[in-house]
Protein backbone atom coordinates (compact mmCIF):
# COMPACT_ATOMS: atom_id res chain seq x y z
CA UNK A 1 0.00 0.00 0.00
CA UNK A 2 1.35 3.01 -0.82
CA UNK A 3 1.58 6.20 1.88
CA UNK A 4 0.27 9.08 1.35
CA UNK A 5 0.07 12.31 2.66
CA UNK A 6 -2.82 15.49 2.58
CA UNK A 7 -2.95 18.58 0.64
CA UNK A 8 -5.14 21.26 -0.02
CA UNK A 9 -5.16 22.13 -4.00
CA UNK A 10 -6.89 25.74 -4.60
CA UNK A 11 -8.68 26.57 -7.85
CA UNK A 12 -8.84 30.04 -8.37
CA UNK A 13 -10.87 31.43 -11.21
CA UNK A 14 -11.46 34.84 -12.87
CA UNK A 15 -13.61 36.66 -15.11
CA UNK A 16 -15.20 39.88 -16.37
CA UNK A 17 -17.01 41.62 -19.14
CA UNK A 18 -15.33 42.08 -22.58
CA UNK A 19 -17.31 45.52 -23.90
CA UNK A 20 -15.66 46.02 -27.18
CA UNK A 21 -17.33 42.13 -27.96
CA UNK A 22 -20.51 41.36 -29.17
CA UNK A 23 -22.61 39.65 -27.11
CA UNK A 24 -23.58 35.79 -28.20
CA UNK A 25 -27.46 35.26 -28.06
CA UNK A 26 -27.67 37.92 -25.95
CA UNK A 27 -25.07 36.80 -22.93
CA UNK A 28 -21.94 39.15 -22.77
CA UNK A 29 -18.82 37.45 -23.83
CA UNK A 30 -16.24 37.47 -20.81
CA UNK A 31 -12.85 36.68 -20.54
CA UNK A 32 -11.74 34.16 -18.20
CA UNK A 33 -8.83 32.54 -16.57
CA UNK A 34 -8.25 29.31 -14.15
CA UNK A 35 -5.05 29.11 -12.27
CA UNK A 36 -4.04 25.96 -9.46
CA UNK A 37 -2.22 26.54 -6.47
CA UNK A 38 -1.21 24.70 -3.18
CA UNK A 39 -1.69 25.51 0.10
CA UNK A 40 0.65 25.29 2.66
CA UNK A 41 0.29 24.52 6.67
CA UNK A 42 -0.62 28.05 7.44
CA UNK A 43 -3.49 28.16 4.47
CA UNK A 44 -0.90 30.34 2.56
CA UNK A 45 -0.90 30.51 -1.21
CA UNK A 46 2.26 28.68 -2.37
CA UNK A 47 3.06 27.52 -6.16
CA UNK A 48 1.87 24.00 -6.80
CA UNK A 49 5.14 22.24 -7.61
CA UNK A 50 4.23 18.73 -6.87
CA UNK A 51 2.09 18.54 -10.07
CA UNK A 52 4.09 18.04 -13.21
CA UNK A 53 0.95 18.85 -15.50
CA UNK A 54 -2.21 20.06 -15.76
CA UNK A 55 -4.42 19.09 -18.34
CA UNK A 56 -8.40 21.27 -18.41
CA UNK A 57 -11.02 18.95 -20.18
CA UNK A 58 -13.12 21.95 -21.69
CA UNK A 59 -16.63 21.70 -23.16
CA UNK A 60 -16.51 20.15 -26.28
CA UNK A 61 -17.26 23.28 -28.20
CA UNK A 62 -14.22 24.65 -27.45
CA UNK A 63 -11.18 24.03 -29.89
CA UNK A 64 -8.96 21.93 -28.78
CA UNK A 65 -11.06 21.48 -25.37
CA UNK A 66 -8.23 19.17 -23.73
CA UNK A 67 -5.77 21.83 -22.61
CA UNK A 68 -2.07 20.81 -21.11
CA UNK A 69 -0.24 23.22 -19.25
CA UNK A 70 3.34 22.41 -17.69
CA UNK A 71 4.05 25.42 -15.57
CA UNK A 72 2.52 26.54 -12.41
CA UNK A 73 0.83 28.16 -11.44
CA UNK A 74 -0.95 26.14 -14.11
CA UNK A 75 -3.02 29.19 -15.61
CA UNK A 76 -5.36 28.70 -18.69
CA UNK A 77 -7.03 31.92 -19.92
CA UNK A 78 -10.18 31.98 -22.65
CA UNK A 79 -13.20 33.41 -23.82
CA UNK A 80 -16.49 32.78 -23.71
CA UNK A 81 -20.81 33.33 -23.14
CA UNK A 82 -21.55 30.38 -20.99
CA UNK A 83 -20.32 28.63 -17.81
CA UNK A 84 -19.99 24.83 -17.28
CA UNK A 85 -18.89 22.13 -15.78
CA UNK A 86 -15.39 20.68 -16.31
CA UNK A 87 -12.68 18.02 -15.19
CA UNK A 88 -9.36 19.51 -14.89
CA UNK A 89 -6.70 16.17 -14.10
CA UNK A 90 -3.43 17.02 -12.10
CA UNK A 91 -0.79 15.00 -12.44
CA UNK A 92 1.97 14.52 -9.95
CA UNK A 93 5.52 14.43 -10.46
CA UNK A 94 7.62 11.35 -10.50
CA UNK A 95 4.91 9.48 -12.33
CA UNK A 96 3.40 9.05 -9.55
CA UNK A 97 -0.19 9.10 -10.69
CA UNK A 98 -2.92 12.19 -11.14
CA UNK A 99 -5.84 13.04 -9.75
CA UNK A 100 -9.54 14.67 -11.86
CA UNK A 101 -10.80 17.54 -9.85
CA UNK A 102 -14.27 18.74 -10.91
CA UNK A 103 -14.97 22.17 -11.27
CA UNK A 104 -17.79 24.51 -12.09
CA UNK A 105 -16.93 27.67 -14.15
CA UNK A 106 -19.77 30.19 -13.42
CA UNK A 107 -20.05 33.72 -13.75
CA UNK A 108 -21.25 34.70 -10.27
CA UNK A 109 -18.54 36.73 -9.46
CA UNK A 110 -15.54 37.85 -10.59
CA UNK A 111 -13.69 35.77 -8.56
CA UNK A 112 -13.69 32.83 -6.63
CA UNK A 113 -12.03 30.15 -5.30
CA UNK A 114 -12.66 26.39 -4.36
CA UNK A 115 -10.43 23.63 -2.30
CA UNK A 116 -10.16 20.34 -2.23
CA UNK A 117 -7.92 18.21 -0.35
CA UNK A 118 -6.40 15.42 -1.94
CA UNK A 119 -4.27 12.58 -0.82
CA UNK A 120 -0.71 12.62 -2.73
CA UNK A 121 1.86 9.69 -2.48
CA UNK A 122 5.11 10.22 -0.69
CA UNK A 123 7.40 7.27 -2.52
CA UNK A 124 8.84 9.46 -5.09
CA UNK A 125 11.84 11.48 -4.35
CA UNK A 126 11.24 14.14 -6.59
CA UNK A 127 7.65 14.67 -5.48
CA UNK A 128 8.37 14.37 -1.90
CA UNK A 129 10.98 16.76 -2.11
CA UNK A 130 8.27 19.68 -3.08
CA UNK A 131 5.44 18.36 -1.01
CA UNK A 132 8.10 19.14 1.96
CA UNK A 133 8.04 22.83 1.47
CA UNK A 134 4.23 22.67 1.73
CA UNK A 135 4.17 21.31 5.27
CA UNK A 136 4.94 17.64 6.83
CA UNK A 137 5.41 14.61 4.82
CA UNK A 138 4.54 12.40 7.79
CA UNK A 139 1.89 9.10 6.28
CA UNK A 140 -1.50 10.70 7.17
CA UNK A 141 -3.65 7.60 4.89
CA UNK A 142 -4.40 5.51 7.93
CA UNK A 143 -8.03 6.31 6.65
CA UNK A 144 -7.57 4.04 3.60
CA UNK A 145 -5.67 1.32 5.53
CA UNK A 146 -7.32 -2.11 6.12
CA UNK A 147 -6.31 -3.75 9.16
CA UNK A 148 -6.59 -7.58 8.61
CA UNK A 149 -8.73 -7.86 5.43
CA UNK A 150 -7.87 -8.77 2.42
CA UNK A 151 -9.28 -6.96 -1.41
CA UNK A 152 -11.63 -9.57 -2.42
CA UNK A 153 -13.84 -9.29 0.69
CA UNK A 154 -14.16 -5.97 0.75
CA UNK A 155 -14.88 -5.92 -3.36
CA UNK A 156 -17.99 -8.36 -2.15
CA UNK A 157 -19.33 -5.50 -0.17
CA UNK A 158 -19.22 -3.27 -2.76
CA UNK A 159 -20.59 -6.03 -5.53
CA UNK A 160 -23.42 -6.41 -3.05
CA UNK A 161 -24.38 -3.15 -2.04
CA UNK A 162 -24.11 -1.92 -5.98
CA UNK A 163 -26.78 -4.73 -6.87
CA UNK A 164 -28.87 -4.13 -4.43
CA UNK A 165 -29.07 -0.17 -4.85
CA UNK A 166 -31.93 -0.27 -7.64
CA UNK A 167 -33.53 -2.37 -10.52
CA UNK A 168 -32.15 -0.87 -12.67
CA UNK A 169 -28.06 -0.92 -13.26
CA UNK A 170 -27.31 1.52 -15.15
CA UNK A 171 -26.75 5.33 -13.71
CA UNK A 172 -25.11 8.25 -15.75
CA UNK A 173 -24.22 6.04 -18.65
CA UNK A 174 -22.92 3.48 -16.51
CA UNK A 175 -23.26 0.37 -15.95
CA UNK A 176 -23.10 -0.83 -11.92
CA UNK A 177 -22.68 -4.03 -12.71
CA UNK A 178 -19.91 -3.95 -14.41
CA UNK A 179 -18.22 -1.91 -12.65
CA UNK A 180 -18.67 -3.48 -9.44
CA UNK A 181 -17.35 -6.57 -11.50
CA UNK A 182 -13.98 -4.43 -12.86
CA UNK A 183 -13.62 -3.45 -9.11
CA UNK A 184 -12.75 -7.04 -7.80
CA UNK A 185 -9.59 -6.96 -10.63
CA UNK A 186 -7.82 -4.45 -9.50
CA UNK A 187 -4.84 -4.91 -7.53
CA UNK A 188 -4.21 -3.94 -3.89
CA UNK A 189 -2.54 -0.42 -4.91
CA UNK A 190 -5.07 0.18 -7.41
CA UNK A 191 -8.21 -0.38 -4.83
CA UNK A 192 -6.09 2.18 -3.18
CA UNK A 193 -7.07 4.70 -5.80
CA UNK A 194 -10.24 4.12 -5.67
CA UNK A 195 -10.99 4.23 -1.63
CA UNK A 196 -8.92 7.87 -2.33
CA UNK A 197 -11.23 9.03 -5.28
CA UNK A 198 -14.30 8.60 -3.33
CA UNK A 199 -13.33 9.81 -0.01
CA UNK A 200 -11.55 12.86 -1.98
CA UNK A 201 -15.09 13.42 -3.80
CA UNK A 202 -16.90 12.85 -0.77
CA UNK A 203 -20.56 14.48 -0.59
CA UNK A 204 -23.38 14.34 2.48
CA UNK A 205 -25.98 12.34 -0.68
CA UNK A 206 -22.89 9.33 -0.97
CA UNK A 207 -23.96 6.36 0.85
CA UNK A 208 -20.40 5.62 1.95
CA UNK A 209 -19.10 3.81 5.09
CA UNK A 210 -15.50 3.57 6.03
CA UNK A 211 -14.67 1.47 9.56
CA UNK A 212 -11.08 1.36 9.46
CA UNK A 213 -10.86 -0.83 12.56
CA UNK A 214 -12.51 -3.86 10.76
CA UNK A 215 -10.74 -3.21 7.68
CA UNK A 216 -13.73 -2.33 5.43
CA UNK A 217 -14.43 0.63 3.23
CA UNK A 218 -17.97 0.09 1.60
CA UNK A 219 -19.71 2.35 -0.92
CA UNK A 220 -23.23 2.28 -2.39
CA UNK A 221 -22.08 2.30 -5.84
CA UNK A 222 -25.30 3.81 -6.57
CA UNK A 223 -25.27 6.63 -4.26
CA UNK A 224 -22.38 8.47 -6.39
CA UNK A 225 -22.80 10.73 -8.33
CA UNK A 226 -22.23 10.39 -12.16
CA UNK A 227 -19.69 12.03 -12.96
CA UNK A 228 -17.52 10.23 -9.49
CA UNK A 229 -19.02 7.03 -11.42
CA UNK A 230 -17.67 8.03 -15.14
CA UNK A 231 -14.45 8.49 -13.32
CA UNK A 232 -14.44 5.30 -11.24
CA UNK A 233 -15.27 3.37 -14.91
CA UNK A 234 -12.67 5.12 -16.98
CA UNK A 235 -9.95 4.23 -14.43
CA UNK A 236 -11.32 0.71 -13.74
CA UNK A 237 -10.76 0.15 -17.45
CA UNK A 238 -7.57 2.06 -17.86
CA UNK A 239 -5.80 -0.40 -14.75
CA UNK A 240 -7.77 -3.44 -16.11
CA UNK A 241 -6.76 -3.29 -19.60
Amino acid sequence: MVATVKRTVRIKTKQHILPDVPPVENFPVRQWSIEIVLLDEENKEIPATIFDKVIYHLHPTFVNPNRTVQEPPFRIEEQGWGGFPLDISVFFLDKAGEKKLPHDLNFLKEEYQVDHVIQVPINKPALLTELSKSGSVEDTSAATKRKGSTSNGIIESKNKKAKSGSASTVKGNVDLEKLALGLTKLSEDDLVGVVQMVIDNRTSEMNVTNNVDDGEFIMDLYSLPDGLLKSLWEYVNKNTE
